[in-house]
């Protein structure tokens, strides 16, 4: 059976991820490169990285925080993160990615991007609350990080429309408001 930190982390960063701006780079990679297998190669390791050090830092965050405490933490930054989805991104300029490869572009530039984006700071949170499955998390957020931008790779311009991105962040923004509403729902349950 999975495990919560896992099921969890790698749902709700997926979410995250739908219509953000790491898939609108992911995207632009594609069109400029058109190696599906670099690109993504580079994705996932910039986001093994980016994350792995989320992770450590969520579970460094909960020795520190109380556990009633880093669950409002939980619930607070996940309608925070619903709130700022509604927010449309811009697309990341990757002119300089030409000196690079298509793997060297991929892992620098999703590695800067990722840097203080939603699904960075879910991880941080999830790893706070879920201290002691560490790599529970980080497969989790690698692998929700992985479903929403591989087909956005592969399928490229036919996946996205501006309506369809409209839609994508309210529901994922909608969704994120729930979830931290149960979350700070469960401290009076």
């Amino acid at each position: 059976m999975l495990a919560e930190a896992f099921v969890v982390s790698t749902t709700l960063v997926a979410i995250g991820e739908i219509g953000d701006k790491t898939q609108l780079l992911s995207f632009a990679l594609a069109q400029r490169y058109r190696a599906p297998w670099l690109i993504m190669a580079g994705v996932l390791l910039a986001t093994l990285l980016n994350h792995g050090l989320s992770a450590w830092f969520g579970g460094y965050l909960a020795g520190l925080v109380s556990p009633f405490w880093l669950t409002v933490l939980l619930g607070s930054s996940f309608i925070l993160l619903g709130l700022w989805m509604l927010i449309p991104d811009k697309e990341e300029d990757i002119d300089n990615g030409r000196r690079w490869g298509p793997f060297a572009a991929a892992f620098v530039l999703f590695f800067l991007a990722e840097i203080g984006d939603k699904t960075q700071i879910a991880t941080v949170a999830l790893a706070a609350r879920f201290p002691a499955d560490f790599w529970q998390v980080l497969t989790g957020s690698t692998l929700g990080m992985m479903l929403a931008n591989v087909p956005v790779v592969w399928l490229g311009a036919r996946l996205v429309s501006p309506r369809g991105e409209m839609w994508a962040h309210r529901i994922s923004a909608a969704l994120f408001i729930l979830f931290g509403s149960v979350t700070l729902g469960s401290l009076w349950w």
